[in-house]
């Protein structure tokens, strides 16, 4: 984190109320957003209360959670344009547990340039031996797209199975899990609306 005399001029951004704004709007907790990047609540509150300015690749991660690019913190607004291009190379890959524990998949977001989204967009690849994900909820609606391998979505006592080529668009509210199934890896795209 950033002492006092080298966060002259940065607390005009509001870096910390945008954080906490990105929060509610998923409904996330301090301490699950810890969770997602491994970071504490503690930490975490002094960041939205402004007590710290968060350095760049703090900031970078945070950002990455909430499929924003750190010019949503800057003041870049994207409203004007018609489309927002994610290259390949631009996409940063990370683990949905930064804790240091074996990863369940790592994630990409497809749309973090976009400050205003409807929704959000990423592209998932589960390991195999990889363990389920901890079975969690969120508002909304979900869709998966399985791009490669198989991919079990597990709801409370019901299990899909997902294939290549297969999808499902679901309601996120009951809780669920994913697991990768078979021997090579699974690819899927998975999108996620937020609440209405």
């Amino acid at each position: 984190m950033e002492t006092a005399p080298e966060t002259l001029g940065l607390e005009a951004y509001e870096i910390g109320p945008k954080i906490r704004r990105l929060r509610k709007m998923k409904e996330l907790s301090l301490v699950r957003l810890g969770d997602h990047t491994g970071m504490s609540a503690g930490l975490l509150s002094k960041i939205e209360t402004g007590q710290l300015i968060p350095t760049l690749p703090t900031l970078m991660r945070i950002a990455t959670v909430f499929g924003v690019g750190l010019d949503h913190f800057f003041g870049h607004d994207t409203k004007g344009q018609k489309a927002a291009v994610v290259r390949r190379q631009e996409r940063v890959r990370l683990p949905n547990r930064p804790d240091g524990q074996a990863p369940t998949y790592w994630f990409e977001s497809l749309d973090f340039p976009v400050t205003d989204r409807r929704m959000d967009a990423y592209l998932a690849t589960f390991e195999p031996g990889a363990d389920a994900t901890a079975p969690h909820r969120h508002s909304g609606a979900e869709l998966i797209y399985v791009i490669r391998g198989s991919l079990v979505l597990t709801f409370e006592n019901e299990a899909v199975e997902l294939h290549e080529g297969d999808s499902t668009y679901f309601d996120p509210s009951f809780a669920h899990s994913y697991c990768q199934k078979g021997k090579q890896p699974c690819r899927a795209v998975v999108v996620v609306t937020g609440a209405r």
